[in-house]
């Protein structure tokens, strides 16, 4: 008797011990929407480094968006394994508090600096376009590749009825000034198109609608861009007037502002490469008028005066 009651007792402190390790590895879909607000607030402090070092916010953009992809593959794999390990989470959720880091600077405000190496070839050199703003001589300021705005969606976009080549538009919420000049004031209209939609079925339970901006209207003037988006932003509650802000600045800041009750990246959808944007419920992809995209410029655009 003394010894099944031993083994019995053994036996249940095996089984406390394995509910405990499981516990301690599972991971949650509420996990996984930190992530996907770690890597938001990421990229707001990738665009206040922009302001102070152009090129050094170019890389950890490049970084960022690997991120970007990794939580997306995070959630897709959790969604259909039902379980994912600790680790895995553990390692990119610290590769992205590191990013973090390294974009805020130290204590003193300055950011970390990569070890000296050896000068690049003049092939590797970033181009002015991409991270110097300039100056035309036809009274025109270019705004640099990778460039970011935060805009308004001034109608609703759907998967399910969306058609490729559907036009849409959204406002710029915040002023976008370059070397002290507005050179795109808030409440400019930018235009949207449609550029492919799956929408769900019983076979596809993914749905996907691609989105992209070719044109911006400053002051009356039109002029061709290139853009596409990179969030989604639960666009509920926008209250105030908007500022005056930079280019680098704040965007992200600037959000937080203004959206009552911010609730981060709008949840149900994941933003891949290109501006695609996929559902994550079986569901269509729906965008609500009001929802507030974060739109960056895939090169350089000359605006005119």
């Amino acid at each position: 008797m003394i010894r099944i009651r031993e083994a019995a007792i053994a036996a249940l402190l095996a089984a406390g011990l394995g509910a405990s390790a499981l516990a301690q590895s599972s991971v949650s879909q509420s996990d996984i929407q930190r992530l996907q607000d770690s890597v938001y607030q990421a990229g707001s402090d990738v665009s206040a480094l922009r302001s102070r070092d152009a090129s050094r916010a170019g890389q950890l953009q490049a970084e960022l968006d690997e991120l970007r992809e990794e939580v997306i593959y995070l959630k897709v794999k959790l969604r259909k394994e039902s379980s994912l390990a600790r680790a895995e989470y553990s390692d990119v959720r610290d590769r992205i508090e590191d990013l973090r880091t390294r974009a805020r600077g130290d204590a003193t405000g300055a950011y970390s600096a990569p070890p000296p190496a050896s000068a690049p070839a003049p092939a590797s050199a970033p181009r002015p376009s991409s991270t110097t703003p300039r100056t035309s001589s036809t009274n025109g300021t270019e705004i640099p590749a990778s460039t970011e705005l935060d805009v308004r969606l001034q109608n609703s976009l759907n998967s399910g009825t969306a058609q490729v080549e559907d036009r849409f538009e959204a406002t710029t919420l915040v002023d976008l000034i370059i070397d002290g000049r507005t050179v795109v004031p808030a409440g400019s209209v930018m235009r949207g198109v449609v550029s492919s939609v799956e929408p769900a079925t019983r076979t596809n339970r993914t749905a996907k609608m691609t989105v992209s901006f070719d044109q911006i209207t400053v002051n009356g003037r039109t002029h061709p861009i290139r853009a596409t988006v990179t969030q989604a932003i639960q666009g509920e509650g926008i209250k105030g007037e908007v500022g005056r802000v930079g280019v680098g600045a704040g965007v992200g800041a600037v959000i937080g502002g203004l959206l009552g009750g911010f609730k981060g990246v709008l949840a149900g959808i994941l933003i891949g490469g290109g501006g695609t944007i996929a559902a994550t419920e079986g569901k269509e992809v729906e965008l609500p008028q009001g929802t507030v995209l974060r739109v960056r410029f895939d090169s350089a655009a000359t605006i005119t005066r």
